[in-house]
C-alpha cells in the first residue's frame, strides 16, 4: 500500500490562457478505467477483499483509516489519496464518515503525478 496526496499543495499553479488555479494531477490513462464515489455514512466500511486491479482511492471529505495485507491500520482523510497493486487485500472504514472517489485501471501510475505522502498515523 502507498499513500500520496492530491491536496492543494501538492498542485501546480497554472497561468496559461489567463488562468489562475493549482491543479493536482491524479493519473493519465490509455486503457479502460472505471471511476466511482463511495459514501460512507458513520461506522461504514469498505470490507477486506483483494483488488480486481490496481485501485486508487482519493478521500474527498471527512476522514478514516484504510490498511492492507502488508500495512496497519493508517489514518487517512480529505486530500489524501491511497493505492493498492492487483491482488492486494485492503479494507477501508470511518468512524464519522468518508467520501472517496475510486480509480480502478489496469494501468494506474500514480507515482507519475502525485507525491508520496510522508508519515502516517497508525491505529
Amino acid at each position: 500500500m502507498k499513500l500520496y496526496r492530491f491536496d492543494k499543495e501538492a498542485g501546480k499553479k497554472v497561468t496559461h490562457y489567463n488562468s489562475g488555479f493549482i491543479i493536482s494531477r491524479i493519473l493519465k490513462t490509455e486503457t479502460h478505467a472505471q471511476i466511482s464515489c463511495m459514501h460512507l455514512d458513520s461506522d461504514g466500511i469498505i470490507g477486506f477483499h483483494e483488488a480486481v486491479v490496481p485501485q486508487l482511492l482519493l478521500v474527498v471529505a471527512g476522514e478514516g483509516w484504510v490498511r492492507s495485507d502488508e500495512t496497519p491500520e493508517v489514518k487517512v482523510q480529505t486530500g489524501d489519496a491511497v493505492f493498492w497493486e492487483k491482488g492486494e487485500g485492503h479494507e477501508t472504514y470511518t468512524d464519522s464518515g468518508l467520501t472517496a472517489i475510486v480509480i480502478e485501471s489496469e494501468k494506474l501510475n500514480p507515482s507519475a503525478f502525485m507525491p508520496q505522502k510522508s508519515g502516517s498515523d497508525k491505529r
